[in-house]
Order: structure tokens, then C-alpha cells, then sequence
């Protein structure tokens, strides 16, 4: 496929009317052709009004179209073929066989989704029938289903260049929900967004859908992205990335005439708390574990641990003396962007000088250029509760080992903890009595909890909640991962009294598209017969 360089609005390319921008290897800071024109704010609104104009008609697809165009991005991504491999490594220092996996989890996802909407649960669908003749009064008829919001826009990721990007979750889930898209390009890897961008754009083209429903645009965050945040036609957005600029969209939609929800995946420091009972067995192979952890894809993951509280005392030490071998045998791995290497350098001296923190491991220096050494620092549980610098998120490979002398000073340390994604617990049957008493701290903390592995890695499926309280999220009764997913980009609408002819078909007596419905609070499935008439 040929990289154009230009913006994909309603399957047109069109040439930016503002300056230009390259792509970036880290691991040799050399620049990746073509330059890439950046639009102008006239140019954003020919994608927020297309999408505007794809509405009516994207919104209500019969499921079966509907989901083979999620399967045909599925099958254009995958067509690609290496190209997509290469180019992502090039732009993003990460290995193939990483992309490759993450490529897999995105049409992954795009194929559970299509499996979502064939099914059709999302839609809500409840059915209260009229009873005339109740006394005192009567009851209406009255039915509800959940309806898109609208057009949604969705701001790719740094660190998931397919999964969290061009056709990533939060695309994915609002494509299902029957909300158009417009994708903010992440101007680190503008080239892996474009091939993926044409992929989504053949498949709206070969479905005979309104072009407008997916479009790709590049330009500055600080102008482009508030803009698009700002647009009126735009009804939601899908944000993942740093705490100050989701904080910074969050504050521009709240701002509009019409208030929209931010979806915002923020940060997250991801704690592990290590029982006794834990350090009883292979205690070199938990060391290891959790730098793995720590130190994987450069620790540029959302779930990456940033914390682990081990007990004081001998177990502890010998814990703390296995870290500190393990991470010493580590060596940094290219990060995605000089930017990012420079921001976890400051992030990890500001954590190395702050009062009562030492080093307890570090590794070596990796041979390319943005590979810092990884670090393991460590403190006690009262310098960790009282100073607010411990419990910044440093974005990369590098955690902090908290020491704990009891069950009271592990739960006030868990209480001072903001929202994060995760919570992970290293056990075993001797400690379910501690551990009981915090799990109730912790589930006003996390969005999942974890025993006996580790936070990184999140299954895309019906179960997972990827969200928490803020700041990991902006809106903690959410998930931007698995099918729940769907749910940020609906809402709910009564139709009370309308004849047959005027309802749509995810509310009518006969049932054209098969769905479960709840009817008089009875759940009824598609393939039973009910009488919706009382």
C-alpha cells in the first residue's frame, strides 16, 4: 500500500493546509519519509460534518451488514500483510513479534465485536405492554432500546500502535455501537495509522456505506485535537494517554454548549501487594516475575507495576536482594519516542533524590538510543504515604518497592492510593484473612483485581474491565476494553405509544432482527414466543 502522507476524510485524501510532520525511528532518531501535511480547522470540520451526514444511515444497520464491515477492517488489517509489521517497528522501536501479537488482539477484537452486534444484547431492548384496563389507571405501551450517541472522536495511543490506535478499542466499540468515527492520528507512528486508516476506509467503501463514516486526520493535539474535542457535531470521545491532556479534553467538552463524555485512559501505577505467605516459596522466580513485568515493551504499558509492597523483615530482604539481582541483568529497551526517554529520565531522578528512597536494582543501558537502564528504587510505607512524589506514574521501566510492618500499615498505604487500573496480590491460603480485609479497600481503588499474576496483558473479551477511578479513567463505570466497551457510546430512549409501523425494528412485535428482549421484566430469548400485546 502506498503512504500518501496526507489526511483519509470520508475516503478522500486530502492535502493539509498546515505545516508538516515526519514520523520518527527511536531506535536511531532518524526521520521516517513521506511528510505528513497537518489539516487546518476548516478541514476538520469536512470530517466531523461528514461524519454528521453518516448518522442516519450507519446508525441503523441491519446487524448482518453491520457486522461483516467490522470483519472486512478485520480482514483488510490482516491483508496488509509485513508491510504494516515493518512499518509500525520502524516508527515505534517495538519488535515484530510484539506488533504481531497486538495486531492479532485488534482484528481479535474487531471480530469479537462483530460477534456483539449479531447478537444484540447492546441494544437494550425492554418491553413494557400496555395494560388498559389496570386500575386506577391505565398503562401505557412503552419500549426502549439504546441508540448511538452520535460521532465519536477517537485519539490513538502512543504505546498500542494497532490496539489502542486506528482501529483499536475505542474505535472498534463506537463502529459497533453505530457511531461514525473521526481518528485523531498519533503523530509518532503517522504512517502505521494511515495503512490501517485505508484498510477501515476500503471496507466503508466496499459495504456501499456514507464515506463519512470513518475518517483519519493528522494534526497538532494542542489545535486539532481541542478542536475536534470542541466540534458540535462530534457526541463522544476515546482518549488514551497522558493524566494532562486527557485532563485537557475533559476540560474542553465540559466546557461546550453541549456537554459530551470523555472516555479518558489516563494513568496508573498499577500496585502489587506481595503476602508473607508468598515469599514462603520460589522467591527468585517471583523477582523475576515482577521485572518482567516492570521491564516489558520498555514498561511503556498502562498496567505496568509501578508498585510492589513487600514485608519488612527477612522474607522481605531476600525479595528485595532477588529484585536487585534480577533487574540488574536487565538492559533498557528502545522507547517510542526521544520525548518519552527524556520524560522517564526526569521521572526517575525526581524519585531517586526524593527523601528516604534508594536504589535497590538497576540494569544497563540498551544499545540503541532511547533504551534507559531499568530501575527498581524502594522506600518504607511511611515515606511512601507521605510524600506525593512516590505516587507518580513514571512511564517506563521503572517501579518502586514499598516496605510494610503490618496489615494496618498495608491498609492506610492502599487507602492513600489514587485510582488505578489494576491491583495485584502475590498469595497463598495463609493469607486470605489479610488479604480479605483489603479487598474492600481495593475495590474502591481498581478497575481488577489479580491473584497470583500480573497486571500486564488484558484478555479482550466479555468479562474485562479495563477502567478504574480517576486518575486512571475518567469515568470509573466504564471499561475500554472487552464488550462492555460498547456501553460509552449508547443511550437509552423510551418509545411509549407508537403504532407498528412507526417503531424500529429492534422494538417491533415480530422481531425482524431476532433479539433477546426483556418484556414486562421477563427476559425473553429470540427464539421463544411471547406476546408483547396484553
Amino acid at each position: 500500500m502506498t503512504l500518501t502522507g496526507h489526511s483519509l476524510i470520508a475516503g478522500q485524501t486530502v492535502v493539509g493546509e498546515g505545516k508538516t510532520a515526519f514520523g520518527f525511528n527511536p531506535a536511531t532518531n532518524e526521520q521516517l519519509d513521506p511528510a505528513y501535511s497537518l489539516i487546518s480547522d476548516g478541514q476538520l470540520k469536512q470530517a466531523t460534518a461528514a461524519a454528521k451526514e453518516a448518522y442516519s444511515s450507519f446508525s441503523t444497520l441491519d446487524p448482518e451488514t453491520h457486522a461483516g464491515f467490522l470483519e472486512a477492517i478485520a480482514d483488510n488489517i490482516e491483508a496488509i500483510g509485513d508491510e504494516l509489521i515493518i512499518r509500525a517497528s520502524q516508527e515505534t522501536g517495538l519488535p515484530a513479534a510484539r506488533l504481531q501479537g497486538e495486531r492479532a488482539r485488534t482484528t481479535g477484537q474487531l471480530r469479537l465485536f462483530a460477534t456483539v452486534v449479531r447478537q444484540g444484547d447492546f441494544r437494550g431492548v425492554r418491553i413494557d405492554p400496555a395494560i388498559p384496563d389496570r386500575a386506577p389507571l391505565p398503562r401505557a405501551d412503552i419500549r426502549q432500546r439504546q441508540i448511538p450517541l452520535g460521532p465519536v472522536a477517537v485519539f490513538g495511543a502512543s504505546n498500542f500502535p494497532f490496539a489502542f490506535s486506528t482501529a483499536g478499542g475505542d474505535t472498534a466499540s463506537a463502529l459497533a455501537a453505530g457511531c461514525p468515527v473521526v481518528f485523531k492520528a498519533h503523530n509518532a507512528h503517522p504512517g502505521t495509522g494511515e495503512l490501517v486508516g485505508q484498510a477501515v476506509a476500503k471496507a466503508v467503501k466496499d459495504f456501499g456505506l456514507h464515506p463519512g463514516v470513518f475518517s483519519l486526520v493528522y494534526g497538532p493535539g494542542a489545535s486539532i485535537g481541542q478542536a475536534l474535542v470542541a466540534d458540535p457535531s462530534i457526541k463522544a470521545v476515546g482518549f488514551t494517554g497522558s493524566q494532562a491532556a486527557g485532563i485537557a479534553l475533559m476540560k474542553t467538552a465540559a466546557a461546550r454548549r453541549e456537554p459530551i463524555p470523555v472516555y479518558a485512559e489516563m494513568s496508573s501505577l498499577n500496585p502489587v501487594f506481595v503476602f508473607e505467605g508468598a515469599l514462603k516459596g520460589d522467591i527468585d522466580t517471583l523477582a523475576q516475575q515482577y521485572v518482567t513485568a516492570v521491564t516489558g515493551s520498555s514498561g511503556q504499558l498502562c498496567t505496568s507495576p509501578g508498585l510492589l509492597f513487600a514485608p519488612a523483615g527477612e522474607l522481605g530482604d531476600k525479595l528485595a536482594a532477588a529484585v536487585g539481582r534480577a533487574v540488574s541483568a536487565s538492559a533498557g529497551q528502545t522507547m517510542l519516542t526521544e520525548g518519552i526517554a527524556k520524560s522517564w529520565t526526569r521521572g526517575a531522578e525526581n524519585l531517586g533524590n526524593a527523601d528516604g528512597v534508594q536504589v535497590i536494582g538497576q540494569g544497563t543501558p540498551g544499545s540503541t538510543e532511547n533504551a534507559p537502564a531499568p530501575t527498581i528504587f524502594g522506600t518504607g510505607v511511611t515515606e511512601f504515604t507521605s510524600n506525593h512524589v512516590l505516587h507518580e506514574e513514571i512511564f517506563g521501566a521503572a517501579s518502586l518497592m514499598i516496605r510494610y510492618s503490618s496489615v494496618e500499615d498495608l491498609l492506610q498505604a492502599a487507602a492513600r492510593i489514587e485510582g488505578q487500573l489494576t491491583a495485584s496480590l502475590q498469595l497463598t491460603e495463609e493469607d486470605y484473612p489479610t488479604a480479605a480485609r483489603l479487598l474492600p479497600v481495593l475495590e474502591q481503588k481498581v478497575g481488577r483485581i489479580i491473584v497470583n499474576g500480573w497486571p500486564t496483558g488484558v484478555e479482550v473479551g466479555h468479562a474485562m474491565v479495563h477502567g478504574g477511578p480517576f486518575p486512571a479513567t475518567s469515568d470509573s463505570r466504564t471499561t475500554s476494553v472487552g464488550t462492555l466497551a460498547i456501553n460509552r457510546f449508547l443511550r437509552p430512549v423510551a418509545y411509549q405509544n407508537l403504532p407498528q409501523e412507526l417503531l424500529p425494528e429492534a422494538l417491533q412485535d415480530a422481531n425482524p432482527w431476532h433479539l433477546n428482549r426483556r418484556i414486562d421484566g421477563e427476559v425473553v430469548a429470540a427464539a421463544e414466543k411471547a406476546e408483547v400485546s396484553a
